[in-house]
């Protein structure tokens, strides 16, 4: 058994005898799964060896970006292009058809970002990071340098002028983002607080609220301190996605907790490695394909995500 269920619904949502396959292993540190839902691929971020690497069932493992700048979170945007984080240059990039780079987001007020870490694009074309400080302060996952910014933000980027604008400055360390089914919601977990935070978007883009939403704690109820360093990725709040009934999977304690749209802990799906983020896939987008560690799982659920585009 792969899971563990503290509410009756979880049975609904992700099935009680789900069970967890390892489809991959053998890199440095996983993290960035998106799926092309038109082309049946994955590609993932394998960040101490600066890759960005591509995985079909059909053909396996192969390079899809190298070096990648130590890349973290990727989406597509609405043309199918994809939009990568970089630790190490600070940078949101584009990657165009012909594997050109276009930089969209490297500096605000004047100063470098930190490291750009999760993203998300919304139907209107805008683009979502959180913007935490974590590439500065590891080698291994970014490049050693001081901080410019003063806070750790969350940052949208407009759709039609390009410009970078900051939408919240309080974090401790922003990192996951998602959108409700609707978009008039968007989850952006603090990772050293255990915090899920949900803001209201308004058409404009722009967001209010923030309150937190839910804590992902362990099977005790507790969260371990989050800003000790012993505390390893994957028992803090990472990667978060929603499926198409609203339920919201975010990387926590042992693995992905799942949570339905009133903020009860359904359970979680529990992962061998120190997971740290995820996506949906396959033809039905009923798979989730997990990254932890030095390794890619997967597993069915029974309620499916989203198409990326």
């Amino acid at each position: 058994m792969s899971v563990q269920i503290r509410d009756p619904r979880f049975g609904d949502v992700v099935g009680e005898d789900a069970e967890i396959e390892q489809i991959a292993t053998g890199f440095g540190f996983t993290e960035g799964p998106i799926w092309h839902p038109e082309q049946h691929f994955l590609i993932f971020s394998d960040m101490r060896h600066d890759h960005q690497r591509r995985w079909s069932a059909a053909d396996g493992v192969s390079t899809y970006r190298h070096p990648s700048n130590k890349a973290n979170g990727s989406a597509f945007d609405r043309q199918g292009r994809v939009v990568s984080c970089e630790h190490q240059t600070s940078r949101v990039v584009r990657i165009e058809g012909d594997g050109i780079e276009t930089v969209l987001a490297s500096h605000f007020d004047g100063r470098e970002l930190n490291s750009p870490n999760d993203i998300v694009v919304r139907s209107d074309g805008a683009i979502y990071f959180t913007d935490p400080t974590y590439g500065r302060a590891r080698e291994d996952i970014g490049l050693l340098r001081a901080i410019e910014q003063p806070h750790q933000g969350l940052y949208r980027i407009d759709p039609d002028s390009g410009a970078v604008g900051l939408l919240v400055d309080d974090f401790w360390q922003p990192n996951g983002l998602c959108f409700s089914v609707d978009e008039r919601k968007l989850f952006v977990n603090d990772t050293p607080r255990f915090h899920v935070r949900a803001f209201d978007v308004a058409a404009d883009g722009d967001v209010s609220g923030g309150d937190v939403w839910a804590e992902t704690l362990d099977s005790n109820g507790e969260k371990p301190d989050g800003r000790h360093p012993d505390t390893p990725p994957g028992m803090k709040p990472d990667g978060m996605k929603v499926d198409r009934e609203d339920n919201l999977y975010v990387v926590g304690p042992g693995g992905v907790h799942v949570f339905a749209p009133n903020a009860t802990c359904l359970g979680v799906i529990l992962v061998p490695e120190h997971t740290t983020n995820f996506a949906f896939g396959d033809a039905d987008f009923r798979s989730l394909y997990i990254t932890a560690s030095a390794s890619v799982y997967r597993v069915r659920v029974k309620v499916p995500g989203f198409a990326a585009f």
